[in-house]
C-alpha cells in the first residue's frame, strides 16, 4: 500500500487485502494466492525481524493487523525472522496506551479513544499469540477489550455499538456524559463483528469470555438483521437511516457482516439460520454492487467508503451528514479485502 507520498508501508488495509488472499489459498489449489501474501509479508519483515515503515511510538494499533499473517508463514516456514516480527508487534500492545478499563487507545494522537475498528485490528492478533506462545493469562486481557468496549459503546434500545468513544469527553464529537460518538457507522460495526469471531476462534473452551463473545456476537447480529435492507439483504452507510437523503448501501460493512455472520454459524457462536441469512447478504451485495466486465472477466465493487473517522484535521464530528459526505469509490482495498473474506468463508 502506497502512502500519499509514494512510499509503501506496513499498512492494515493491505493487510485485510493479503488476509482475504491467504483465506482464499486455503480452499482453492492456487500457489498464487499463498504467493501473494507472503510476497507482502517480505517485503516488510527484515531478517532480524524489525518491520520496515512500522513506527511503534506512534501506537497505532492498525499497524497490529497485517501481523495476522504472521503466524502462518512462521507455522509453514519456521523461520525465525517471522517469529522475531510477531514478538515486535506484541511488544507494541505490552506499551500501548489504554482507557482507565483497560482497553488499547485506538492511537497515540487519539489519547483516551475506542473505536470499534481497533478491536479487530489488534484483539484476533493478542489472542492468536496467546493461543500459540503464551501466557494462558493473557485470554483475561483480551476479554476485557470487548466487555469494556461492549459496555462502552453499545446502545441498549437499538442493541447496535457506535463508533467511537473519549473516556476524557474532550472531543468535540463526544457526548459530554457518555463520551460516546453521535452515530452508527456500517463498517465500524462490521469491523467490531469480525473482530468478535476471529478473536473467539484462538480462545480455550473453558474461559468465561469465549461465551461473552458468542453472547456479544448473537445480541450484535440480532440488531444488525433488524436494520438490514428488506429489499436488497445488505446494509446502509449509516445502518439505521435506511432511504434517509443522501444514505447509500455501502460494500465493505454489510461483506464484513456476512463474513461474520457465516463464521459465526460455523463456530457455533451463532444460530444456523444466519449461515442463510450470510449466504442472502452475500448475493444481495453481489446483485446490488459488483459489475462484471464480460470481455475481460474482471469485477467492480462498487459503493466503497473510502474512509472515516472521528476528530482529527479536517475535523470529523461523527455526525450523519459526516458519514454521508465521506468519499464513495470502487475497488477500495476496504472493499475487496472484506469481499474476498466474506467469499472465502461462504463459497
Amino acid at each position: 500500500m502506497r502512502k500519499s507520498d509514494g512510499e509503501y508501508r506496513w499498512a492494515y488495509t493491505q493487510g485485510l487485502v493479503t488476509l482475504g488472499m491467504y483465506k482464499l489459498a486455503l480452499k482453492h489449489d492456487e500457489p498464487s494466492y499463498y504467493a501473494y501474501m507472503k510476497a507482502y509479508v517480505d517485503h516488510y519483515v527484515e531478517p532480524d525481524g524489525s518491520i520496515r515503515t512500522l513506527l511503534i511510538d506512534e501506537f497505532n494499533i492498525d499497524s497490529i493487523n497485517s501481523g495476522k499473517l504472521l503466524f502462518p508463514l512462521w507455522q509453514d516456514t519456521g523461520e525465525p525472522r517471522y517469529r522475531a516480527a510477531l514478538d515486535v508487534l506484541r511488544r507494541q500492545l505490552r506499551w500501548h496506551p489504554r482507557t482507565h478499563g483497560g482497553v488499547f487507545w485506538h492511537k497515540l494522537k487519539y489519547p483516551w479513544q475506542v473505536w470499534l475498528d481497533g478491536l479487530y485490528m489488534g484483539a484476533p492478533f493478542f489472542a492468536e499469540y496467546a493461543a500459540r506462545f503464551g501466557p494462558v493469562s493473557d485470554f483475561d486481557d483480551v476479554a476485557t477489550q470487548f466487555r469494556e468496549s461492549w459496555a462502552r459503546l453499545r446502545n441498549p434500545k437499538t442493541g447496535l455499538l457506535y463508533h467511537g468513544w473519549d473516556e476524557s469527553r474532550l472531543q468535540r464529537w463526544a457526548d459530554p456524559e457518555t463520551g460516546r460518538s453521535p452515530g452508527f457507522w456500517i463498517r465500524s460495526l462490521g469491523w467490531y463483528a469480525m473482530a468478535l469471531v476471529d478473536t473467539y476462534e484462538h480462545f480455550p473452551t473453558e474461559h468465561t469470555g469465549r461465551r461473552d463473545l458468542a453472547r456479544m456476537l448473537a445480541e450484535l447480529s440480532d440488531a444488525l438483521l433488524t436494520v438490514r435492507d428488506e429489499r436488497s439483504k445488505i446494509w446502509w452507510q449509516v445502518p439505521d437511516q435506511g432511504g434517509r437523503d443522501g444514505n447509500y448501501l455501502e460494500a465493505s460493512g454489510s461483506a464484513m457482516i456476512a463474513y461474520a455472520w457465516a463464521k459465526g454459524a460455523r463456530l457455533g457462536m451463532l444460530e444456523p439460520r444466519y449461515l442463510e441469512l450470510a449466504k442472502e447478504s452475500f448475493a444481495g451485495l453481489v446483485d446490488e454492487l459488483v459489475d462484471w466486465d464480460e470481455a475481460t472477466g474482471r469485477m467492480t465493487l462498487r459503493n466503497v467508503c473510502r474512509s472515516a473517522g472521528l476528530g482529527g484535521e479536517p475535523y470529523r464530528d461523527g455526525s450523519y451528514a459526516y458519514y454521508v459526505s465521506t468519499d464513495v469509490v470502487a475497488n477500495d482495498s476496504h472493499g475487496i479485502g472484506a469481499f474476498l473474506l466474506a467469499s472465502a468463508e461462504i463459497e
